[in-house]
């Protein structure tokens, strides 16, 4: 049996749009290097701006903890650490539940830091879905939820 194509193997369809991963990773470093250049002035680049951003919602994680909300592993996390800690923009305390245990905590320094920035973000945030109705965001927000579940 003859099998036979419609064209060259060897061309990539000219009308397929771009794949869903690629689109993402795409957002990802143009979203982180917005961040960059926003931070630049205070000297924290965006996944330190991001490990703070976690703490100030979850305050009191381990560094193991913080490394997994915070998308790096922990040999950056641990680096991270201690120049955020050397910054004055964490603290670290031993947990009372288990003394070898230390856990991560934000400084005032570090809330200071983050409400100087809110503002800006949040503008950064409506440029990236600027021109979306607020369902669509709404939306966006769901799926983008939803696709980060299906793979954690």
């Amino acid at each position: 049996m003859t099998v036979t194509t419609a064209g060259p193997t060897s061309e990539p369809d000219a009308k397929a749009p771009p794949s869903l991963l690629y689109l993402v990773k795409q957002l990802e470093l143009a979203v982180r290097a917005r961040l960059d250049e926003l931070l630049r002035p205070t000297g924290i680049t965006a996944l330190q701006y991001t490990a703070l951003t976690v703490l100030e919602r979850h305050d009191g994680l381990s560094t193991a903890q913080l490394a997994r909300d915070s998308f790096v592993t922990a040999q950056s996390m641990a680096d991270m650490v201690r120049a955020l800690e050397q910054r004055g923009l964490i603290r670290r305390e031993r947990n009372p539940r288990n003394r070898r245990e230390l856990l991560i905590l934000l400084t005032e320094t570090g809330r200071a830091l983050l409400a100087a920035h809110a503002e800006p973000v949040r503008r950064l945030e409506e440029r990236m879905v600027a021109g979306l109705a607020a369902r669509e965001i709404d939306r966006f927000r769901r799926t983008l939820t939803h696709a980060w579940h299906e793979l954690s």
